[in-house]
């Protein structure tokens, strides 16, 4: 019942909220990681440094193909990934929007000092 009602939670989140809830995790950005070190990894190579059982890197695997962060082509009995960076793009684009706004606020702040420095000497 638990899977189920997850699966339907999962489903119903826009794709820039399963991006960032697949990016939270530090597996999967390690997985993420490798991946954009080669063209394509096998699930086999991929969970190899993972301190955790295959089935468990498997879950998480399934996170990032869900996220559209990865693609799987299996070939016989081989599973490959490869990295898919459109999702990224959209979070990138949407971390820039606030970026600019950052930005804005410390330099005011950097600016607001300046001239508090300089009117104290």
């Amino acid at each position: 019942m638990i899977l189920l009602f997850n699966a339907m939670v999962n489903s119903d989140r826009s794709p820039l909220d399963r991006t960032f809830a697949a990016l939270s995790d530090p597996t999967r950005r390690a997985l993420l990681a490798r991946l954009g070190e080669a063209e394509t990894l096998s699930v086999t190579e991929l969970a190899r440094p993972i301190p955790m059982s295959l089935p468990a890197v498997m879950k998480h695997l399934d996170v990032l193909s869900d996220a559209g962060l990865i693609t799987r082509r299996k070939v016989g009995r081989t599973v490959s990934c490869r990295l898919s960076a459109g999702p990224m793009e959209e979070a990138m684009s949407w971390l820039a929007h606030y970026q600019r706004f950052w930005t804005g606020s410390l330099d005011r702040l950097a600016t607001l000092l300046e001239r508090e420095e300089q009117e104290r000497a």
